[in-house]
């Protein structure tokens, strides 16, 4: 649990993953537990020190139903989990296609992958923010990050790369909120506030000519005067 509470710790704060976690289950992880009698809904959120939805998807399901009897027990315990829609409807993958479709595009849904499938782990550690689960012995473990995972981090950490989700969810709250507008106001407002003020101009314009009339005018008074002497 030590274990498992640091690299939880490490998705939490590097890749925002949240209870209840959601774990995707495959064929071979519903057989292995079967066979150690692991009871995964009673022991996995303790193990993950949080909420947990344990869900498969139909492709996953009925690739079971074509195996036969010799999977019986894992179809029954993969038809109990919840089924999160995938874009097989119409024509229904392998079970490893169809979970490597669901962590598509950075995993926004921010999936747990659970399997034995060593060519699925494999695929799966290609891929940045995927915990992966599987089951040694009697146990099941929770990997170290991958590390796809750990370069990915760095390279936020020195502002070199930005998550497509995140970016998608910036834009979408400075939207929402009106950020946009606000910043182009108070540029215009800026430029406003710099200019000269056209009153004050016309003020001074005044004042000059007022005080060029006064000597003009006694000087034609001192001219009558003269005259009139």
């Amino acid at each position: 649990q030590k274990h498992a509470k640091k690299i939880m710790g490490f998705y939490k704060h590097n890749f925002q993953f949240r209870e209840p976690f959601q774990v995707l289950l495959d064929g071979t992880f519903c057989q292995a537990a079967l066979r150690n009698k692991i009871q995964i809904r009673e022991q996995l959120p303790g193990y993950l020190d949080g909420a947990t939805q344990l869900c498969t998807t139909r492709c996953v399901i009925k690739e079971l139903e074509s195996l036969g009897k010799a999977l019986y027990g894992a179809k029954l315990i993969a038809q109990r989990l919840e089924v999160r829609n995938c874009s097989h409807h119409k024509n229904p993958v392998s079970g490893s296609t169809c979970l490597l479709s669901m962590i598509e595009d950075g995993n926004p849904h921010h999936f747990f992958i659970a399997t034995q499938d060593q060519d699925l782990s494999s695929k799966v550690k290609r891929k940045p923010g995927i915990p992966l689960l599987f089951i040694i012995q009697n146990t099941m473990v929770l990997d170290k990050p991958s590390p796809k995972s750990l370069a990915f981090v760095q390279k936020l950490q020195t502002n070199q790369l930005v998550p497509e989700y995140q970016k998608q969810s910036i834009v979408e709250l400075k939207e929402k909120e009106g950020l946009v507008k606000q910043e182009g106001e108070k540029r215009r407002k800026r430029k406003r506030a710099g200019g000269p003020n056209p009153l004050s101009c016309l003020k001074k314009k005044k004042k000059k000519t007022q005080e060029g009339q006064e000597p003009s005018a006694e000087k034609k008074k001192r001219r009558k005067r003269k005259r009139n002497r």
